[in-house]
């Protein structure tokens, strides 16, 4: 299949004009990532999006395999001289890759078999005699191959070879196959039973001990739950049929006559489907479900991960986060508005050292000398009792914000090999406490340094395929990164190689070039960077900042290449693009049809006036202060009825988690998510998002608590306090700096 009807099937399936499919490939066949593509080629794409363009690279690429893996098949057939004009057309017209494998399966070279035993000696042509069926004088024609030489001693013989060579031909063939899976998707029932005297350690499978339901209904969860079990050696699945169906629609196929032959043929099917056959459909539904469930799972994965990444960020504030703990106690970090270390400490305000008074100096002084703007505490272990002992140190200034941060995946970084290069003097509990405070300011900066599958926001993510997980992954934190845009001089080297078109190398290069050289003055002084040739500037330039740049439009979104447009923009109207920027009557006066060339379209000229008005703005939410209920810490204060605040932590195809603040998340269920039917809960909340929920159940002794958001409409939204700055003290004096305190707060 040429190129240009590849093009053509893509646009036909995907429902895109054919010239915007055409410039799409041919863009990507350059090297343009799907970030650059969908935010400066519109005029090419016709304004295709992330995701049309996500799918026509994914097609041409599903194709282009495909038609590499046709021409293989050829060449092999070829090669043994067996492809028919027949074959040839029926090769060119498969349009799925289980279609051209079944056409490929006879001309597979594979292991010995019965088949081929039985060939080796000679019963091939009693084996199509049978299968003609035009003669039934099956046991005479038989007797002409009994023969001592090539071990085929009797009748009997001689006719079960012959079988063994039908079974191998009929469930090789392409139409029977086809047909068999036709059944196993539209009837097959998927069985799971535990295996006896596992019951105790498969507990947690207790639900699949004995289950059963059609197969492609099965949700994604379900399946991987049991293939999980069935992994550790718990459950035992079956996939089954009605085979009595399966061996009526190949004998429909086959059997054409009555007599002997056909009793020989009807004896080979059923051979044939029980030895080959059956076992070979299975492990394809098995193979194919898996698949779908993987993809429906690295969705959701995907779908999450997206959400925390662009959660709302606090901004640029001086943060205090803590690490909480009881035992080992509580690791206190003051960070700067950059997110730079000051200072760090730990605090023992809880059991069994409960040194109240002191923790309590600490973090009133840590608060003065560092004029913190917001405090952080982790999610994990003692976090809401930390959480209590900060609220209830009364004279600290209610207009510091004390918010709880998920911790997902601080242990991985804190023992990265990125942690340890910026904090080579500092242990562990450190670096998590950084890295809390920092989630505040900017999550998406600081989770990109940590392995998305450790954040833990998908459903039986270690059970799928990793590298399609990983890909995906990848994919969403780029795409994130880019809609957000990042500032080339503060930059880690993990949040640059997300970039369009940087990777890790360059990122280093970057990075190093910066602490050599100082700051960026522009966007073009990238190109002295060692290796920044002019297509990745290209593809990069667009999507990275430069705050006090040389050039009014380097803090913005607008592509350097687009820069003389502007520069027009503004010699027209007679002012600079400063002006132009800060006033919106002049905005008002630019035509943008006058300004559109052979290159540059209307769709490209709205997004850059778009800019002009707010150059580099943040695509994300304005954060939002949230805090849970303060009556409530543990499980054991829940009871049902109870209406509380929480943040959604997961979202799966069953369901969405809910953190409540009691160390243990509750689930409400796809059926209480709302009043009326959810097929998707995505539809209905994204991680993230602040909800209010009531509870329905609560097993102390499982750690399970069931919510419900029926009847609740609206999201939790409380003020965000605005931040004072409070008068200096001796910061090396904590008992000085408590009175000082006292004396400003208690008045």
């Amino acid at each position: 299949m040429t190129e240009t009807k590849l093009h053509f099937k893509i646009a036909d399936l995907l429902k895109i004009d054919l010239k915007n499919v055409t410039a799409t490939i041919e863009l990507l066949d350059e090297g343009g990532t799907i970030p650059f593509i969908s935010r400066y080629r519109k005029e090419a794409t016709g304004s295709l999006d992330e995701v049309q363009v996500m799918q026509i690279r994914d097609e041409i690429e599903r194709l282009r395999q495909l038609e590499q893996r046709r021409e293989s098949i050829l060449k092999s057939i070829e090669s043994q001289n067996k492809l028919t004009e027949e074959l040839k057309e029926k090769i060119l017209a498969a349009d799925t890759l289980s279609k051209l494998e079944d056409l490929y399966l006879p001309y597979k070279p594979k292991r010995r078999t019965k088949a081929t035993a039985a060939k080796e000696k000679g019963l091939e042509p009693l084996a199509l005699f049978i299968l003609d069926q035009k003669n039934n004088l099956v046991f005479e024609e038989a007797e002409k191959f009994i023969s001592t030489d090539r071990d085929v001693p009797s009748v009997l013989e001689a006719l079960q070879g012959a079988r063994d060579i039908i079974s191998e031909i009929v469930s090789e063939d392409a139409i029977v196959r086809e047909n068999m899976r036709e059944l196993f998707k539209r009837s097959a029932i998927i069985k799971s039973r535990v295996i006896r005297g596992k019951e105790e350690a498969g507990e947690k499978f207790e639900d699949y001990f004995e289950w059963e339901e059609k197969l492609m209904n099965c949700p994604s969860h379900r399946l991987l739950a049991m293939r999980r079990g069935e992994k550790e050696d718990i459950l035992i699945l079956d996939i089954t049929v009605d085979n009595d169906e399966a061996l009526a629609l190949i004998e429909k196929k086959i059997i054409t006559s009555r007599g002997e032959a056909a009793n020989q043929i009807k004896e080979a099917i059923e051979d044939g489907y029980k030895r080959l056959l059956q076992p070979s459909i299975e492990a394809e539904m098995r193979l194919l479900t898996k698949h779908i469930a993987d993809e429906k799972a690295i969705v959701v994965f995907a779908d999450n991960l997206r959400e925390l990444l662009l959660a709302p960020p606090m901004g640029q504030k001086a943060i205090l986060g803590l690490d909480p703990g009881f035992k080992s106690g509580c690791k206190l970090v003051a960070l700067d508005k950059q997110g730079k270390l000051l200072e760090e400490t730990v605090i023992y305000p809880h059991e069994p050292q409960r040194k109240i008074v002191e923790a309590e100096m600490t973090v009133l002084a840590y608060c003065q000398k560092h004029n913190i703007e917001a405090i952080a505490i982790g999610n994990g272990t003692a976090s809401r009792e930390t959480e209590q002992f900060i609220r209830n140190i009364d004279i600290l200034p209610k207009e510091i914000p004390v918010i709880v941060v998920s911790e997902a995946g601080a242990s991985v970084y804190s023992a990265s090999e990125v942690a340890r290069e910026e904090f080579a003097a500092y242990d562990l509990t450190v670096r998590g406490a950084v890295s809390i405070g920092r989630r505040l300011a900017d999550p998406l900066a600081e989770l990109v340094k940590i392995d998305a599958k450790s954040i833990g926001v998908g459903q039986y993510q270690h059970d799928v395929d990793q590298n399609q997980l990983k890909s995906k992954l990848d994919e969403v934190v780029g795409g994130c990164v880019n809609a957000v845009g990042v500032e080339l001089n503060t930059a880690s080297k993990q949040l640059l190689s997300y970039v369009s078109g940087i990777g890790p190398a360059l990122a280093q290069n970057i990075v190093d070039y910066r602490n050599e050289h100082g700051e960026f003055k522009s966007r073009k002084a990238l190109k002295e960077v060692p290796r920044m040739g002019e297509k990745v500037f290209e593809l990069c330039a667009g999507f990275l900042r430069v705050k006090n740049g040389v050039h009014p439009l380097d803090k913005s979104a607008v592509h350097p290449e687009s820069y003389f447009i502007v520069e027009k923009m503004a010699s027209d109207l007679n002012c600079s693009i400063d002006e132009l920027i800060e006033n919106k009557d002049l905005r008002k006066q630019i035509q943008l049809p006058k300004y559109v060339t052979e290159t540059i379209g209307l769709p490209t000229l709205k997004d850059i006036l778009l800019e002009l008005e707010k150059p580099g703005r943040d695509p994300r939410k304005s954060f939002e202060v949230f805090s849970f209920d303060e009556n409530v810490h543990a499980i054991s204060d829940l009871h049902e009825g109870m209406r509380l605040p929480g943040i959604v932590t997961n979202v799966t195809n069953f369901g969405a988690f809910v953190d409540i603040g009691v160390h243990q998340d509750g689930l409400v269920h796809i059926s209480q998510l709302a009043d009326e039917f959810v097929d998707d809960p995505n539809k209905i909340v994204k991680v993230g998002q602040t909800v209010w929920v009531n509870v329905s159940e609560v097993d102390v002794k499982r750690k399970r608590i069931a919510l419900t958001m029926k009847g609740e409409t609206q999201t939790v939204k409380q003020s965000k306090p605005k931040v004072v700055k409070e008068e200096v003290y001796d910061p090396n004096d904590i008992n000085s700096a408590l009175a000082a305190l006292k004396n400003k707060f208690k008045k």
